[in-house]
C-alpha cells in the first residue's frame, strides 16, 4: 500500500468544511467534547506561534541569531498534539516544536536564547513552570531512546497504569521524518515495546529531510513501521489541528492506562527552509509548495471558527496577541547577555576533565593573540 493510498485521519476539510473521513469516526468524541472555547483557542495557539515565528526567522535574517528552525505550516500537527497532553505528562521535543514548547510553558524566548548561542540549553527543563519539557534535541532521532528509557522508568516505578487519570503519566516524543531513518528510532521502538512503556511516538512527517524527500526515504507509509514492533498506529491529516487533537487524545489515554506504547504519523509540510542555512528552491518545486499553501493549517481553522460564528473581534485579537509576543521577542533577544568564554567548558564532565582545561587553556591564548585580548 502506497502512502496515497493509506487512510487518513481527517476532520477538517482545507477549505474548513467539517466532513470527518471514516477513519475519524473512533475519534469524533475528542471533538464532540470541545466547546467554542476550546476550538477557539486551538487557532489562537496556532496563529501566535506563527507570528514569532515569522519574527525569529526575521532576527536569524538580521544576525540578532546564528540559526532559525521555522516551524511554519506545521503548527496544526503541534498545537493539537500538545492540547491533548496532560500536565504529569513529559515531552521530548525535537528542534521545531515551537508551538509545544509554549504551550507546555516554556518561554519562546528562551528557545531564542539557545539560537543566538547564549545557552547551552533553552531553559530548565526541571523548572515546573516548563511543563516536564526536555530541552531541544539537535542530534536527529536520539530524543527518541531518552523518551524510551524515561517511559520505561515510569512503568518500572508504577506511575502509570494505576487506572487514575489524574495522576497517571505518559510521554510524548517527536521526530520528523528525516530522522525516522535513524536507527536511534527503532531502537527506541523496540524497548517501548518489550517493556510496554507509556510512550507516544509522534512522527511529523514534513515531506523533506532537508532536501531529500520522504519517497527516496520509504516506500511505504512511514505509520506502518509501527507494526513491526507490535506499537498500534495512525495516520493523520498534519494540517488538521482537530484529528492531532483527537487522535493524541485517545492514544496519550490508552498508554497512560498500561496500553503500551502508540505511533502517530501527521502528514503535513514544511512551508519554509529547513532552517535558515537552507535553501528549498534548490530541490523542489513552486506548484508543489503552491499546492501545500493551499492546505494551510491555519486557514483552515479559521474558516471553520468563521462558519461556527466566531466574529473579528476574535481573530483581531489573536493578530494582536500575535504582535505583542513577537515584539516581546525583538525588544528581549538584543538585551541577552553574551555567555562568559568559560561556559562552554562547564558541565560537560561531572569532574573535572584535562581535555576541558587544555581546550579552555588554548582558548584563552588564542584570544590573547588579538588585538584588545578578544576574538
Amino acid at each position: 500500500m502506497t502512502s496515497a493510498d493509506t487512510p487518513v485521519v481527517r476532520f477538517l476539510e482545507p477549505d474548513g468544511s467539517f466532513a470527518p473521513t471514516p477513519d475519524a469516526e473512533p475519534y469524533r468524541a475528542a471533538i464532540d467534547a470541545l466547546d467554542d472555547r476550546d476550538l477557539e483557542q486551538l487557532y489562537r495557539d496556532m496563529a501566535v506561534i506563527r507570528a514569532f515565528d515569522r519574527q525569529a526567522t526575521l532576527l536569524q535574517r538580521q544576525g540578532q541569531l546564528a540559526l532559525w528552525p521555522p516551524s511554519l505550516g506545521q503548527e496544526a500537527a503541534q498545537v493539537g498534539s500538545a492540547r491533548a497532553i496532560r500536565p504529569q505528562d513529559t515531552v521530548f521535543p525535537s528542534y521545531r516544536e515551537h508551538a509545544v514548547t509554549r504551550i507546555r510553558g516554556v518561554d519562546p524566548v528562551d528557545i531564542l536564547g539557545l539560537m543566538r548561542g547564549v545557552t547551552h540549553g533553552g531553559w530548565d527543563p526541571t523548572d515546573p513552570a516548563n511543563g516536564n519539557t526536555r530541552l531541544y534535541t539537535l542530534v536527529l532521532g536520539t530524543q527518541t531512546l531518552h523518551a524510551a528509557g524515561y517511559a520505561m522508568g515510569l512503568a518500572f516505578d508504577g506511575r502509570t497504569g494505576t487506572g487514575d487519570p489524574e495522576t497517571d503519566e505518559a510521554v510524548v516524543v517527536y521526530y520528523g521524518d528525516g530522522a525516522a531513518s535513524e536507527g536511534d528510532v527503532h531502537e527506541a521502538m523496540v524497548f517501548a515495546a518489550s517493556y510496554q512503556a507509556p510512550q507516544l511516538f509522534f512522527l511529523q512527517n514534513n515531506q523533506w529531510a532537508i532536501s531529500v524527500p520522504v519517497s527516496t526515504q520509504a516506500r511505504a507509509p512511514l505509520s506502518d513501521r509501527a507494526a513491526g514492533y507490535g506499537i498500534p498506529s495512525a495516520r493523520v491529516d498534519g494540517n488538521d489541528v482537530l484529528a492531532s487533537y483527537a487522535v493524541s487524545r485517545m492514544f496519550l489515554d490508552e498508554a497512560r492506562a498500561g496500553g503500551g506504547p502508540r505511533a502517530i504519523e501527521a502528514v503535513t509540510y514544511r512551508m519554509g527552509a529547513h532552517t535558515t542555512s537552507d535553501d528549498p528552491t534548490k530541490y523542489r518545486t513552486r506548484e508543489e509548495e503552491e499546492s501545500w499553501a493551499r492546505r494551510d493549517p491555519i486557514a483552515r481553522m479559521r474558516a471553520f471558527l468563521t462558519a461556527r460564528g466566531a466574529g473579528s473581534d476574535f481573530f483581531a485579537d489573536v493578530d494582536a496577541e500575535g504582535e505583542a509576543l513577537a515584539a516581546d521577542a525583538r525588544t528581549r533577544v538584543a538585551q541577552m547577555d553574551a555567555p562568559r568564554r568559560g561556559s562552554m567548558f562547564a558541565h560537560v564532565y561531572t569532574d573535572p576533565h584535562p581535555l576541558m582545561e587544555q581546550q579552555a587553556a588554548w582558548l584563552a591564548d588564542y584570544e590573547a593573540a588579538f588585538e584588545g585580548g578578544e576574538a
